[in-house]
């Protein structure tokens, strides 16, 4: 249920695994307050309100994703290419034609291209993490993809790496810092020193692609 608060429309959810009261600004689901299971409802509004420049700031930068979303048209990024859609009545499965993306035409479309970008995206992972892998000298156990709202990959203690499909809608760079970013924590577990050290060796523009997915990474759906 929406409830309004100094002007701003938020839902509150309460959470069993909460410790305190925490505020998100999501480009799909607007701004949603969490309370942990014994918080008092009115913690939700004051919460608001404190955090209203900031609430204000991100409602702003989900305005200018969903922008910048809309602006694709009959399109979907891949990699920094321009794939172009094209409806086919009957189709079930997604298929690519140079710079063209034939798809189904009805409200199967979604679903059909999450899975075609997920077939991708094994393709695309498993050799940049060979590489990686090779020239640190470390062994990675198994590739998972996944499709989290928010997190871009992730490595396990016993060498397994998983990444995120909706990484293919970015930029060649960004895939290869996240990439190195979970092959180097094969070596370093935590993000010390030496871990960035690690990142910075293989590859020294990682900053500008961390900036690139703080900017855009709420727009990297389908």
């Amino acid at each position: 249920m929406s409830e309004l608060s100094e002007g701003i429309f938020y839902t509150v959810r309460r959470s069993e695994r909460a410790r305190r009261v925490r505020v998100t600004v999501d480009i799909e689901r607007g701004v949603e307050v969490v309370l942990p299971r014994r918080a008092a409802h009115r913690d939700a509004a004051a919460a608001v309100r404190e955090l209203r420049p900031w609430i204000e700031r991100r409602l702003a930068e989900s305005g200018r994703q969903r922008e910048a979303i809309a602006a694709r048209g009959q399109t979907l990024p891949f990699l920094g290419l321009t794939l172009r859609l094209e409806p086919q009545p009957g189709r079930e499965r997604v298929a690519r034609n140079g710079d063209t993306l034939l798809v189904p035409d009805g409200p199967a479309r979604a679903a059909a291209i999450e899975r075609w970008y997920r077939r991708q995206a094994r393709d695309q992972f498993a050799p940049r993490v060979q590489q990686a892998c090779a020239a640190l000298g470390v062994r990675c156990t198994r590739i998972t993809i996944r499709g989290q709202r928010t997190r871009w990959g992730s490595c396990s203690r016993s060498g397994a790496l998983s990444f995120n499909w909706r990484l293919l809608l970015a930029p060649e760079p960004v895939v290869d810092y996240v990439v190195w970013h979970e092959v180097c924590h094969l070596l370093a577990h935590d993000h010390s020193a030496r871990f960035w050290e690690l990142v910075a060796v293989h590859c020294p523009d990682h900053r500008r692609q961390i900036e690139w997915l703080r900017r855009h990474g709420a727009t990297l759906v389908i």
